[in-house]
């Protein structure tokens, strides 16, 4: 990892680096095998675990529901991580916090059913990403950015709300998050997303509006004038994209044209890209 940040530094880059915790969706298939089914046991299977022994999808192995030290231990794996990836020389770290993921599960009542100091009410069910924002920011640097991914909203009745999500980021801004990524759903199989281009912006608007806190966008942003507009208008400080990446690696190039900013390639792209094409 240090000499692939290294690489990124010397290209003119930030590297920033995802730290996250599967929580009950471990133990499964990569995506594009089985479509990310549960490992069967002679596949080298392992014990989820979660807030509560609920599984993600009926039917599933159930994971064990996580004690006191085991939520400790966890917290503390978050600074450690955090510890090796500003040795290895990353700039940027964000705190995967969404997509039902162990995090988003703390957060949701659908899948925390606890009763003690980490379940039920909000401030409860909000202790444990405070606790691992908290460890974390103690050996991650103040000068250098720390973003948090959240689920906005469950997409499903009885779960975390958008309302949820505001008082959140309130808190989150005086403990060192510098910026709330705002991406949904995740946490349950059956939720009903409503997508399309732009769907999750007014995620990142309203949060960045009653908080203060910077915000990123994400989701079915595609196009160079659409991404623009986002940050020009104000619903968000920044945008982030993937598919539109994968789709095309030099989406920043074609951007840079159709915003009228004209960027230079890699050099050993650069007869592919004449000035005047």
């Amino acid at each position: 990892m240090a000499r692939a940040a290294a690489f990124i530094k010397q290209r003119g880059a930030v590297p920033g680096i995802q730290l996250a915790h599967a929580g009950r969706k471990g133990s499964c298939y990569v995506p594009w095998e089985k479509n990310g089914a549960p490992l069967p046991a002679n596949s080298g299977a392992w014990l989820t675990a979660a807030p509560s022994a609920v599984p993600f999808r009926e039917g599933e192995p159930a994971p064990v529901a996580l004690d006191k030290p085991g939520i400790d231990a966890i917290v503390k794996s978050f600074a450690a991580s955090a510890r090796r990836a500003l040795t290895a020389g990353f700039e940027l770290l964000e705190i995967h916090g969404a997509h039902g993921y162990l995090i988003n599960e703390f957060l949701s009542p659908l899948a925390n059913l606890r009763t003690d100091e980490y379940g039920g009410p909000f401030e409860n069910r909000i202790r444990f990403v405070l606790e691992v924002v908290e460890a974390v920011r103690a050996v991650w640097p103040e000068r250098l950015p720390l973003w948090l991914r959240i689920s906005a909203t469950d997409w499903k009745e009885g779960g975390w709300t958008l309302d949820d999500s505001v008082r959140l980021a309130a808190k989150l801004r005086t403990r060192g998050v510098d910026l709330i990524d705002c991406s949904s759903g995740g946490l349950a199989a059956d939720a009903q997303i409503q997508p399309g281009p732009g769907f999750q912006v007014p995620f990142a608007e309203r949060i960045r509006k009653e908080t203060g806190i910077l915000t990123g966008a994400v989701g079915m942003i595609t196009e160079p004038q659409q991404a623009e507009q986002i940050i020009a208008s104000g619903q968000a400080d920044v945008v982030l994209l993937a598919r539109a990446f994968l789709r095309d690696p030099y989406w920043p190039l074609r951007a840079s044209r159709a915003l009228g900013e004209e960027l230079d390639p890699p050099v050993q792209y650069a007869r592919a890209f004449p000035k005047q094409a």
